[in-house]
């Protein structure tokens, strides 16, 4: 019986040796050599089960069970990772026949043929390899640069809003001198990426002169190279109630605290923003959720948000812009420095001395920050700070080298990550990196480190 069980199993294993031949002679040419391996593995795996489902099996089959199938999964993975072969015509084709090239012109032996001949198929094109610089200002064109009727419909809804909140203001608080009201921002200065959806709108108070000096913030007990205090002064000669600012006075210094609430109380209960959002064909709506005072915009062409700041502005053009921000601790009480004005300024001489692309970068880097979640911590102050710097200390800022420049911009906020620290460029004593918690440092350096070995995957 056994011996007739043996004669069976090796007939059954010449069949199925026969038909796995079979197989494999008709795939190679069909499939190519990658898919006959394919399929062969296949094959042999379907071959074992039966063995083992209809054959007795053995201690040493057992032990042999896993290692074979070890072995098939290494094969799979090597084939895998190696690259797929081109593959072969099928057989149809092979088999149609091959018209023969009839003789040149030049020879004189036989007759020519004169009769129609197939021309050749056009080949698709080969793929283009596009240097990272291509892609680098492919991704300028597509995702960063603003269409111009985008950037003048914000500006013209954002003077609209700006004339309509300085009518208020002076309705609502005539006793309260307030400047005039003008939209700025980086749509303003060239400086915007992806679209037109961000404007500042300055409120300066119109302080009177002689009354009010300007203390650092390193001077007061908040210690905070960031912060100034706005002391009241000349009390002997112009006691407290004789300026209208004096009514926001905490401990004989101008509170940012107490106007900012007046301002975002009247902006959220009193304007009247359904008609005026019907006068200006769009729907305004007060964020209710930010501390600082903001303006939603909606329109049919785009989503404007409009920030609304109280300022404090010097009548020197050196003079420091302190802005009422919501600030925490003991640096609530003062009025926090605003450097946009100097960066943009200082980018937009650079630029002109040269005719260079820092301002072309720093959109480019906003752009990619913009378009990446993990790297959504990094505003325009952060990479301001990096397109200063190498501004200022590279000399090549032509086109041809903006995608050197976004490489070494990406380095420097690595190094500056890793050592938790960008000194802010016009005041190296404040550290930009002082709001970051420590997970995030470590989330978008290690987002940067990815960038950086693959920066096309930024883009």
């Amino acid at each position: 019986m056994a011996e007739f069980s043996q004669k069976r199993g090796k007939q059954r294993d010449e069949v199925l040796g026969g038909t796995v031949d079979f197989l494999l002679a008709n795939a190679r040419l069909v499939l190519g050599v990658g898919g006959a391996a394919v399929l062969g593995i296949a094959t042999l795996a379907v071959k074992r089960l039966i063995d083992r489902a209809t054959s007795p099996q053995d201690e040493e089959d057992a032990k042999g069970d896993s290692t074979c199938l070890e072995e098939s999964w290494k094969e799979l993975s090597l084939l895998k990772a190696t690259p797929r072969q081109q593959p072969r015509t099928p057989p149809a084709v092979l088999s149609q026949p091959l018209s023969l090239p009839g003789p040149s012109p030049a020879s004189p032996e036989g007759p020519t043929d004169t009769g129609p001949q197939m021309s050749p198929p056009p080949s698709s094109p080969a793929p283009l390899c596009l240097t990272f610089q291509e892609k680098l200002l492919a991704f300028e064109q597509d995702h960063v640069t603003i269409p111009a009727a985008q950037v003048a419909l914000a500006k013209q809804l954002a003077a609209d809003i700006a004339l309509q909140l300085q009518a208020y203001l002076r309705n609502k608080f005539p006793e309260l001198p307030f400047g005039a009201l003008v939209p700025s921002g980086p749509l303003y200065d060239g400086l915007q990426a992806g679209a037109a959806d961000h404007v500042r709108l300055l409120v300066p108070l119109a302080l009177e002169g002689g009354l009010w000096d300007l203390v650092p913030g390193l001077d007061t007990v908040a210690r905070d190279p960031r912060c100034w205090a706005v002391r009241r002064t000349q009390l002997e000669f112009r006691p407290r109630g004789s300026s209208p600012w004096d009514r926001f006075l905490v401990g004989g210094y101008l509170s940012p605290r107490v106007p900012l609430e007046l301002l975002r109380k009247a902006l959220v209960s009193s304007v009247n923003w359904p008609a005026i959002g019907g006068l200006l064909g769009c729907l305004i709506q007060p964020s209710m959720a930010s501390e600082e005072p903001l303006l939603e915009v909606q329109h049919e062409c785009l989503e404007l948000t409009v920030v609304v700041l109280l300022a404090v502005t010097g009548a020197a053009a050196e003079d420091p812009v302190l802005l009422a921000w919501p600030l925490e601790g003991l640096a609530g009480s003062l009025w926090l420095q605003d450097w946009y004005s100097a960066e943009a300024a200082r980018l937009r001489a650079l630029d002109a001395r040269d005719a260079g692309a820092r301002r072309r970068l720093l959109r480019l880097l906003c752009g990619v920050c913009r378009s990446h979640p993990a790297l959504a911590r990094l505003d325009r102050c952060h990479l301001s700070q990096v397109v200063l710097r190498l501004g200022e200390a590279e000399a090549d800022w032509a086109e041809a080298a903006l995608g050197q420049r976004f490489l070494q911009a990406l380095e420097a906020l690595v190094h500056s990550l890793e050592r938790a620290s960008l000194p802010c460029h016009f005041n190296p004593g404040v550290n930009l990196f002082s709001g970051l918690r420590a997970e995030e440092i470590d989330a978008l350096g290690f987002a940067l480190y990815r960038g950086l070995r693959a920066p096309e995957r930024l883009l």
